[in-house]
């Protein structure tokens, strides 16, 4: 029976064996220590025969000694072509008559209170367990085997680390999910491996091929994969509407494959459902890549192209005619966009209510003032390091934009207590306000802040000279305002 069930779970061969190492081996290794210290002690052999049951061969590796639950009975692994076989041998009678062995039975049923909770409650257990820990839960026993592969628990894969082999681990994964629904996986619909640099195109192929449902994908800071394979995922996944490729150096565009494209209309740029898309650090992105991403993704609703610095005005145009329900945008660190540009963004006009500036040297007032008079709905603007906004900018923004909630203004020399008390007049609802290198805010603009802005929460005025007697006052009126100063003599 041992035989049999080694090979239903087990066909895999190395594939499926190596699943353990590569996607624990991130954490500790545990189980290879426990498994050594087993076959040189008579007396950790006994009662790991009772304590550690293995799962099947899908996880457990070719070449390990494993022990298997039940009657005394241990279980050893051997590899034959290529196979993990599971073999099931007898102990020696008169190593269960111990008295060591009786008593580590009776520890080991004491201990055993989990096995009393019914199987819904052992599943939601294991709902809070990252993939890598799910895994070494289905090496304990046959029964949390069947319940670690649960298919409600694997809505998700989200895997972490440099040295794992993030490729394999997702070959395997797929296909253990895919026993059920052959070489599909209905359930699983986010795949998290973000900083796992060794995954590469095929780790890609494979969830594009076999997770059709899929809906969320962050491959943050993997820099191997290209662009050929977010065509892959982008065209086989009609589902994905969260897609993460920041820190992906060599994407520079989200596209469909050309036979995904033919076999479609000429529309179906539109029917493309993702609405995040995060190009952080996607250094080679240019206006081209991004006019067919505004082309293909015209759903957009969260676009964040921070430190994109090919980026231009052009791009924000083709940005602005397709993908005109954009809520949040980020263009932080694109030195290349200008007032223009402001113009192009302030036609999303009362959709936009996130935005993000900073370091954009050639945004002035007149910017500001575009994205003031159109976008009056505006919660959170980020100027920070903008020197060219003045108090007329943070007028203009202050008077239309009432409803504003964070502002980051820090390193603009230009803005003084004058636009704090415009800010103060108008904005009461303001939470977070940053005036971090404000080399003209002195303690008098924070004092009128502070005694119209009941509810603010953060307030940072560092490399600002503001006096102690100005910050104690803040502190007086906003009791939940957390000030991030660099004044030592406050505190």
């Amino acid at each position: 029976m041992g035989a049999n069930n080694g090979k239903q779970y087990g066909s895999d061969g190395k594939g499926s064996s190596s699943l353990s190492s590569d996607v624990s081996s991130s954490t500790d290794h545990t189980p290879t220590k426990t498994q050594r210290n087993a076959a040189t002690s008579e007396d950790s052999d006994l009662s790991m025969r009772t304590l550690s049951t293995p799962s099947p061969a899908l996880i457990c590796p070719p070449n390990s000694h494993i022990l298997q639950n039940g009657r005394g009975s241990s279980t050893s692994s051997s590899s034959i072509t290529g196979e993990t076989i599971a073999m099931v041998h007898s102990p020696p009678p008169t190593r269960l008559t111990h008295p060591l062995i009786r008593s580590a039975s009776r520890l080991q049923k004491e201990r055993a209170n989990i096995d009393r909770l019914p199987d819904h409650s052992v599943i939601q257990i294991f709902s809070f367990l990252p993939t890598n820990q799910l895994c070494r839960c289905a090496r304990v026993c046959r029964r949390w085997y069947n319940l670690a592969w649960d298919p409600h628990l694997w809505r998700t894969i989200r895997l972490t680390g440099e040295t794992i082999n993030v490729d394999r681990a997702l070959k395997v994964l797929t296909r253990r999910l895919c026993q059920d629904t052959p070489n599909v996986c209905l359930m699983l619909e986010t795949v998290i491996v973000s900083g796992c640099r060794r995954l590469t195109d095929r780790g890609l192929y494979t969830i594009a091929q076999c997770c059709p449902e899929l809906r969320q994908l962050e491959v943050s800071g993997c820099y191997n994969i290209s662009n050929e394979a977010v065509f892959d995922v982008v065209s086989l996944c009609p589902n994905l509407e969260h897609l993460d490729v920041s820190g992906c150096s060599k994407v520079t565009c989200i596209s469909l494959t050309r036979e995904a494209s033919i076999k479609l209309s000429p529309l179906h740029g539109k029917q493309i459902s993702i609405r995040y898309l995060d190009m952080t650090d996607c250094f080679v992105l240019e206006d081209e890549g991004l006019h067919t991403i505004a082309a293909h993704c015209t759903q957009l609703t969260h676009l964040y192209l921070r430190r994109c610095i090919r980026i231009t005005d052009e791009g924000l145009r083709y940005l602005m005619i397709y993908c005109t329900s954009i809520r949040e945008l980020s263009v932080s660190d694109c030195r290349f966009v200008s007032d223009f540009g402001m113009r192009e963004i302030a036609k999303l006009e009362l959709r936009l209510r996130y935005l993000s500036i900073a370091h954009c040297a050639r945004i002035t007032d007149v910017g500001i003032r575009y994205i003031a008079k159109y976008c009056s709905k505006l919660r959170y603007l980020n100027a920070r390091g903008c020197e060219g906004i003045t108090d007329h900018g943070v007028e203009y923004l202050a008077k239309n934009c009432t409803k504003l909630k964070s502002l980051d203004i820090g390193k603009c020399p230009l803005v003084s207590d004058a636009g704090l008390e415009f800010l103060a007049l108008n904005c009461f609802n303001l939470k977070r306000l940053s005036l971090k290198s404000c080399e003209s805010i002195t303690g008098q603009g924070l004092q009128i802040v502070a005694a119209n802005c009941f509810d603010l929460q953060m307030m940072n005025v560092q490399d600002c000279e503001i006096s102690v007697e100005a910050l104690r006052f803040v502190k007086r009126h906003c009791k939940r305002c957390i000030i991030e100063h660099t004044n030592p003599a406050f505190f």
